[in-house]
């Protein structure tokens, strides 16, 4: 019987051999590489064409999200499960919006990981009920590509040269974006914006 393989892309050391460790445990399930960042997976999924994809969203050098999006555009045949902490409505729809086919959170029971692993490779799609129900009720993400790429660095501290320099973008053209995000979010300035946004999940 051929196993699917799975990649696992988390920048935890020590969840990232517990992950790999359970799957293993599983007669038809093999990983056949583990990344620490997105950047890291992408290179792992060129080499090994794996099956199914199992990504951490918070990861350094490319988010999960990002990484899903780039493997929906690349390696279309690998299926994305984005498995997290965060319960945030705005993820789980950036997340299928990217092409994810799978949505857990890390703190259900271990047999869904298997489980959901197995149901994507079969072209279905899992995505916890409780959330999935929270994020029908929450409203579209109101931000554009370019405001969240400004406001993330805005709530990171970085100021709006640090910014415009990064992003190839004059000042006055960083500050345009973040006043409009302020005004979409109904907050009072760029650090409550970024707050704002984050607890939804759309940063």
């Amino acid at each position: 019987m051929k196993k699917i393989q799975v990649v696992l892309a988390e920048d935890q050391a020590m969840v990232r051999g517990a992950l790999a460790a359970l799957l293993e445990t599983e007669p038809d399930i093999a990983v056949c590489a583990s990344a620490a960042n997105g950047r890291e997976a992408l290179t792992a999924i060129a080499k090994q064409k794996p099956d199914v994809l199992v990504t951490d969203i918070e990861m350094p050098e490319m988010t999960g999200l990002t990484l899903a999006g780039e493997v929906q555009s690349r390696f279309p045949e690998t299926k994305v499960v984005i498995l997290t902490t965060f319960a945030r409505p705005g993820y789980l729809r950036r997340a299928l919006d990217s092409g994810a086919k799978g949505y857990l959170l890390k703190d259900c029971p271990s047999a869904e990981l298997a489980d959901a692993v197995r149901r994507v490779h079969r072209g279905l799609r899992v995505i916890d009920p409780g959330l999935a129900a929270e994020a029908w009720d929450s409203g579209p993400d109101p931000l554009t590509e370019r405001e969240r790429q400004i406001l993330w660095r805005a709530g990171e501290g970085k100021s709006s040269s640090e910014i415009a320099e990064e992003l190839h973008l004059s000042e006055g053209t960083v500050r345009n974006y973040l006043s409009e995000a302020i005004s979409k979010l109904g907050a009072s300035n760029r650090v409550e914006a970024a707050r704002l946004a984050r607890a939804k999940g759309w940063l």
